[in-house]
């Protein structure tokens, strides 16, 4: 008897707490994650045979997602009462997310939790994308390097004068450079991250190939 009372507690609290799922559109800032995708083939997208590693897809920085964010946490899978996007509006995002599968899985993650419709979603996602400078530097590598993860941080920060370093964090994932994450407001401007957002990579000698 106690334990089917203990089961039926466990239940009741599973459902309260998804009843008080984050709410949409409820967050305090956006992060723009850019993914430099050489990485992302290395690490993922060549066992999956993705098309964005294919050699004559020319891709660098794409865009990861565009993130509400807290200033301590982030929500996710949201509910909501906006439809979810139509394969064509999935593949319309693929030039600047690298495929369509990573349109729907951030919608589905995230976009959900904006507060916005797919395409008002995607269409902000895609104006904040071109806000931001990707520095033609990284573009020009013929050959592999290592480096300070702070040296693409500075290449960032020289390509756009309107971001502070508090405002920007590079990541690492198995010794390579993975991304540059860039916080903004609501309204696509540059503010600070926070705490758990700013987990810069302390890497010497990162990992950085060029575009295949």
């Amino acid at each position: 008897m106690r334990v089917l009372v203990l089961a039926l507690l466990g239940l009741m609290m599973g459902s309260l707490a998804w009843a008080k799922g984050e709410r949409s559109g409820e967050f305090d800032y956006y992060v723009l994650s850019l993914s430099w995708s050489p990485t992302w083939c290395a690490i993922e997208g060549d066992a999956r045979q993705s098309p964005q590693c294919d050699t004559d897809a020319d891709f660098g920085w794409v865009m990861h997602g565009l993130w509400p964010q807290y200033h301590r946490g982030w929500p996710s899978f949201c509910p909501t009462v906006e439809r979810n996007p139509s394969r064509a509006m999935t593949r319309d995002m693929a030039d600047v997310m690298g495929t369509s599968g990573l349109a729907w899985h951030q919608w589905n993650k995230h976009g959900v939790c904006s507060g916005l419709s797919a395409p008002k979603y995607y269409a902000l996602s895609r104006e904040a994308y071109a806000k931001v400078t990707r520095p033609e530097i990284f573009r020009k590598l013929d050959k592999a390097v290592k480096l300070p993860a702070s040296v693409v941080e500075e290449a960032f920060l020289k390509a756009n004068p309107q971001l502070e370093p508090d405002m920007i964090t590079i990541t690492c994932k198995d010794g390579r450079i993975q991304e540059a994450r860039i916080c903004l407001s609501k309204s696509l401007e540059p503010v600070p991250c926070g705490r758990d957002v700013v987990r810069d990579c302390t890497a010497t000698d990162a990992l950085f190939e060029p575009i295949r």
